[in-house]
């Protein structure tokens, strides 16, 4: 196994607009890196707007268990400005795949009710556990005062009854404002351990960056070459680890979940010990 003294340093940068030159496409994930669920990130709105002005295209690609609509609704209403991005691309939209392969069967929606949009127009119908063939899980009911932990007993049922699982957000928490809730990977990280068989939505599977290319493919007119594409992420399992499985370069966005202390040389080295998975630069926050 390669060793953290084998590799290079991971460089620190305060812009990302050296990083701009080169690239057609930012990749770049949305809670924690343009905004913190409550207020956009100024700097970071500014700098993808700034780089759609050079040309480049930005894709916001989120583990939200929402479609793109419903999460386009939402940065409105916290204040994203819509000439920072493109398009986005969502694990709720990977999900809605999943979900509509149980046509003409019960599912029980595990999560708040804010994501019922996830299943517009699908031809499933939503029901009790008890009566349930599936289980679609978008997060906890209430994720400010839950933890997983209060799901023990209902998912050891449902794992009893061997009920296929679909998380529509691999996320395990996510920072909210000043504090850290928990996301519907959690559950679903659970659910496994227990027994329960899990299909996953989004980051850092490949099915979403497929859709990501056909995206791009869509809106450039023709395909664009990896090298020419630049994820750019808080999360290490998610956004990181799902660029490295796609083959695209990253830039590692410190956020609370990962780097609570600030970013340092020394966290970094932590946080990526071997070369297999590691970012090409880290960053306090997106910056142009």
């Amino acid at each position: 196994m390669t060793t953290s003294a084998a590799v290079a340093p991971i460089p620190i940068l305060t812009s990302i607009a050296g990083l701009a030159a080169g690239r057609d496409v930012w990749l770049t994930d949305v809670w924690g890196v343009i905004h913190n669920g409550v207020a956009p990130f100024a700097h970071a709105c500014e700098a993808a707007t700034r780089y759609r002005l050079t040309g480049g295209l930005v894709i916001l690609l989120s583990n939200a268990p929402r479609p793109a609509e419903a999460v386009a609704a939402q940065l409105d209403r916290i204040g994203v400005p819509r000439f920072a991005w493109d398009a986005i691309l969502t694990s709720g939209d990977a999900a809605r795949t999943l979900v509509g392969a149980f046509a003409g069967k019960r599912v029980f929606h595990l999560g708040p009710e804010r994501d019922l949009t996830l299943y517009d127009g699908l031809d499933v119908t939503l029901s009790e556990p008890a009566e349930a063939d599936a289980i679609s899980c978008t997060g906890l009911f209430d994720d400010e005062i839950e933890t997983p932990d209060d799901y023990a007993a209902l998912l050891a049922d449902l794992a009893a009854r061997k009920l296929p699982m679909i998380c529509a957000n691999p996320d395990l928490t996510v920072e909210r404002g000043s504090k850290i809730v928990f996301c519907s990977g959690a559950l679903a990280a659970d659910y496994e351990a227990k027994g329960g068989s899990v299909a996953y939505a989004g980051k850092p599977y490949l099915p979403v960056y497929d859709m990501a290319f056909a995206m791009i493919e869509t809106l450039k007119g023709k395909p664009v070459p990896k090298e020419r594409i630049l994820c750019i992420g808080d999360g290490i399992r998610t956004d990181i680890k799902g660029a490295a499985a796609a083959g695209l370069d990253s830039v590692f966005i410190a956020s609370g979940v990962h780097a609570p202390g600030g970013l340092t040389s020394e966290t970094l080295t932590t946080l990526f010990p071997t070369a297999d998975m590691r970012p090409i630069a880290a960053m306090p926050g997106l910056e142009w």
